[in-house]
């Protein structure tokens, strides 16, 4: 699994700056430069990636973070 961090909202609601998101597969965006993921509206969009700073969790934190969603 992959998280992200966002780093930026510019001009977007639905993204809290600093928090963790899991990030959803999706090929033919992350050739566009973008990445998919459940935002604040409980709907999974596409954002551009550089909203974003990719982090890499333990796999105890990855568990408490799927448990909670």
């Amino acid at each position: 699994m992959q998280f992200v961090i966002c780093i930026k909202n510019q001009d977007c609601d639905d993204l809290v700056l600093f928090k963790v998101y899991q990030v959803i597969a999706d090929e033919k965006g992350a050739k566009s430069d973008y990445i998919r993921l459940i935002d604040e509206s409980g709907e999974d969009y596409l954002y551009p990636s550089d909203y974003f700073m990719p982090i890499t969790l333990t796999e105890k934190i990855e568990q408490i973070i799927l448990q909670a969603a």
